[in-house]
């Protein structure tokens, strides 16, 4: 996988993936954009560190992830929550499952894993194929947990309006 060819089939491959999996743990558009083009760039440079002992996808979201705490180290945040307004968000609004603020915020008290996967697929879009694959679990535990997190949270949301 050394090949300038390799990195740009990799890079047509994996960029919508990488760019949706920082999307949903940054809930930023600019950070996501930023971060995945530094993910690829640090790819580029560590390429023959890659041993071929996990996926690439796996490698590269290893990298993102890495990436965005870099980002975070050196841009702290200052931006109010209500600048992120999620499709997700509007959704439950229209459901009656109380504001966005809420939502995130219950989100936020919740354990790892629960946490990322709800945000990976809420704020992310991600399937749960690739929710398994960044979690280093199957597709169907990905499912499982997201649909437990989610009725949790509705019920939770639903109590605290009462």
């Amino acid at each position: 996988m050394q090949s300038k060819d390799s990195m740009e089939k990799i890079y047509q491959q994996y960029a919508k993936q990488v760019y949706k999996y920082v999307l949903s743990l940054s809930q930023s558009v600019d950070i996501a954009e930023e971060v995945t083009q530094e993910t690829f760039y640090q790819a580029i440079k560590s390429v023959n560190r890659f041993d071929g002992s996990c996926k690439v996808s796996t490698w590269l979201w290893a990298i993102a992830k890495n990436q965005l705490k870099v980002y975070y180290r050196k841009h702290p945040l200052t931006e109010d929550i209500e600048e992120y307004k999620e499709t997700w968000a509007t959704e439950w609004q229209e459901k009656g499952y109380i504001d966005e603020k809420m939502i995130i915020r219950k989100l936020h008290t919740y354990p790892e894993p629960l946490r990322e996967i709800l945000y990976l697929r809420l704020l992310g879009g991600l399937s749960f194929k690739e929710i398994g694959e960044i979690m280093g679990k199957t597709e169907n535990w990905a499912r499982v947990t997201f649909y437990r997190g989610k009725k949790k949270l509705r019920e939770e949301l639903i109590k605290d309006e009462e």
